[in-house]
């Protein structure tokens, strides 16, 4: 029972910040249509400013709490600094290009913000644990849980109700809407698309960014920290369905609960059981399992 218990709570825990990471993904994917390779990029940012502002209120003695802030404040600048010199400067100007050639552009860009946060943060890996340790430890069915954990998964659930409010209860979701299955014609009812994909790349970036941000004072941030959620991110989109936040959702469960009975049991499989589930997917369902309707012309 209390391997079942772990291999569950690993598992949600897993899956909670790669929702988090994967859902910007599959908003930026389904509104703007780019495959966004630079995603994991503001997934390092984002767990780089976090690590690097915790560890500057600490060495400064404030109150631990302030750890709190300093993550959702890391989060914001950069999904609100690296999304909007990105989508302005780079991505408006290739909406009309091919697809390929958008995903190699998000590639290249990863691999220099990755360069880039060497120079800036440099190569020595950072130890921001203080909001993790400030929460303590409680037990759980005869195992011992850290309880930031269950504030992972708290704010997981937090994403997901506002990303399906935002987009089914709203104006500004029904906007969105619109400019998915049309932009020309969202242009013609006087509808800002270019202010539309500046607001979603930068929501989708911060997203990303707060993924990395709240996980970083569970491990060590090094550098290539986004690498490996770039792919897994990627599996999850795929799996549930690219442009599909309740697909990002089941995925990211999906992906969670896989690896943690792998890591469990058999860990030489770890990453294998990931992708055979998401080669099953495309093969029974190529569009993944909750692709949204794509609209047709009749």
């Amino acid at each position: 029972m209390q391997l079942l218990i772990t291999i569950l709570l690993d598992g949600l825990t897993y899956a909670s910040y790669l929702f988090i990471v994967s859902v910007g993904l599959t908003i930026v994917f389904g509104v703007l249509k780019i495959l966004n390779v630079a995603h994991g990029a503001f997934y390092a940012w984002g767990a780089y400013a976090s690590a690097y502002a915790i560890t500057y209120a600490s060495d400064m003695e404030y109150a631990d709490w302030i750890g709190f802030v300093c993550i959702f404040l890391a989060a914001a600048a950069v999904g609100l600094v690296l999304g909007m010199i990105i989508e302005r400067v780079i991505l408006r100007h290739m909406y009309a290009q091919d697809e390929v050639l958008i995903a190699l552009a998000t590639f290249g860009i990863f691999l220099i913000l990755e360069d880039v946060i060497l120079l800036v943060f440099g190569v020595n890996p950072y130890f921001a644990y203080q909001p993790m340790a400030l929460l303590g430890r409680i037990p759980v069915g005869g195992i011992s849980r850290d309880v930031y954990s269950f504030t992972l998964m708290a704010l997981a659930c937090i994403v997901a109700f506002s990303c399906w409010w935002g987009l089914t209860r709203t104006k500004w979701g029904k906007l969105i809407s619109v400019v998915i299955y049309d932009r020309e014609i969202s242009q013609a009812m006087g509808i800002n698309v270019s202010m539309v994909y500046l607001i979603v790349f930068v929501i989708g970036a911060g997203l990303g960014a707060l993924g990395g941000a709240y996980v970083a004072p569970t491990l060590s941030v090094a550098p290539g920290f986004g690498i490996d959620v770039i792919v897994l991110s990627f599996a999850v989109v795929v799996i549930g369905g690219m442009g599909s936040i309740p697909g990002a959702l089941i995925g990211a469960l999906m992906v969670g609960i896989l690896r943690a009975v792998a890591v469990h049991k058999m860990p030489e499989l770890e990453l294998f059981v990931v992708f055979a589930v998401m080669a099953g997917v495309l093969i029974i369902r190529p569009e993944g399992l909750f692709a949204p309707a794509k609209a047709r012309t009749i």
